[in-house]
């Protein structure tokens, strides 16, 4: 199959991730893949987006960038019909983002269906968490894209819900999550006893993120068993959380970004796998990674988050709304090497059964684009 796959990412972060090993994952299994994005692409930061055009939203009101990317869809639009019209594509699938509305427009001109894979409902996120000034029509032109898809792909069963309350009937929703590298998670080792429990979380350091109150918690903790905290990654969060270490006393591992090849191997050295924090509908990447290496996990109890964990069999699941529930949760673990061990081998279990590696999710798009084309 001939698949052109469009996209708006100018940052090295989760969505390359995913862009990446999706487009490797189809191209593995015999398919022709296009792609075509903004070339800024390219030149971003691993963490990041590029250099100069992050300084230039530092510099600029909200609405100045907004109507930038309104001004890049018209270009893109075109860029994309062309690509199109040379590569002869059989499905077109695109990554949706706010105000680009090329695949829309690129598959009614060419008479192509259209897979859009959503992994959040930007314009309800960017109003909550960043700068939005025109919402209406960031919400419109969400719409439209998603109204005029042959099918909406969201990463999970909640954000399905939002889409479907846009106006897109249940029968062109499917939920595709984030996926794995099989081959980059081998099974692992029992962890041997060590007088150090490892608490680990890996990812973009925002303030939403939860990590503060991991902090003050460790801080509060009995002595034994004794633990110490992992952070790898980049962000705006960083800095405060640096500081409050030293504000509390704790010898907090500040390992910063890691390259892909990387992860895996950090991931395999954490006893406790931290996901404080998640928005209500996302599929965390980090998740998937800390259930393929077989690690136990701490996670809130919430809806999105059942989608892939179970709690007391995949993993140790706290309300959210009691602040001293994760806690309880990652001292339980600190002093069970058996439970750890086994909610650790039963995620990895899980994720292989459901088939959540990219190339499960890869081979799902394509049935998918197989029947959007009879």
């Amino acid at each position: 199959m001939r698949i052109l796959y469009s996209h708006r990412i100018r940052s090295r972060d989760g969505q390359a991730v995913h862009l990446e090993a999706m487009v490797a994952a189809l191209r593995a299994q015999g398919h022709v893949v296009q792609v075509v994005g903004p070339a800024g692409f390219a030149a971003a930061r691993l963490g990041g987006e590029s250099r100069w055009l992050g300084r230039l939203r530092a510099h600029l009101p909200g609405w100045v960038g907004e109507l930038a990317e309104m001004a890049y869809a018209l270009p893109a639009a075109w860029r994309l019909d062309r690509a199109a019209a040379r590569f002869a594509p059989d499905v077109l699938y695109e990554r949706a983002n706010l105000f680009h509305p090329a695949g829309a427009l690129v598959a009614a001109r060419r008479r192509l269906p259209l897979l859009l894979e959503v992994n959040s409902p930007l314009a309800e996120e960017r109003a909550q968490f960043g700068r939005l000034s025109w919402r209406r029509l960031a919400a419109a032109s969400e719409r439209f894209a998603w109204r005029r898809a042959t099918q909406v792909l969201p990463v999970t069963a909640v954000l399905a819900g939002h889409v479907a309350r846009a106006g897109v009937v249940p029968s062109r929703i499917t939920v595709v999550p984030n996926g794995f590298d099989l081959d980059a998670y081998p099974p692992a080792p029992p962890r041997a006893e060590a007088p150090l429990v490892v608490l680990g979380f890996i990812g973009f350091l925002r303030e939403w993120h939860g990590l503060e109150g991991v902090l003050r918690g460790l801080a509060a903790a009995p002595a034994q068993p004794r633990m110490q905290l992992r952070i790898i990654g980049e962000g705006p969060a960083r800095a405060g959380l640096e500081r409050l270490a030293r504000e509390l006393g704790l010898d907090v591992q500040f390992l910063g970004l890691a390259e892909r090849h990387a992860v895996p191997a950090l991931i395999s050295g954490f006893d406790v796998a931290l996901q404080p924090a998640a928005v209500p509908y996302a599929c965390p990447l980090k998740l998937l990674e800390y259930m393929a290496a077989g690690r136990a996990i701490v996670a809130p109890d919430q809806p999105n988050l059942r989608e892939l964990l179970e709690h007391e069999r995949t993993a140790l699941l706290f309300d959210p709304r009691d602040p001293a529930a994760q806690w309880r949760a990652i001292h339980r673990l600190a002093c069970d090497a058996t439970l750890r061990q086994r909610l650790g081998e039963a995620a990895r279990a899980a994720m292989i059964e459901r088939d959540m590696s990219w190339a499960g999710q890869a081979r799902r798009v394509v049935r998918l684009a197989e029947a959007a084309r009879r």
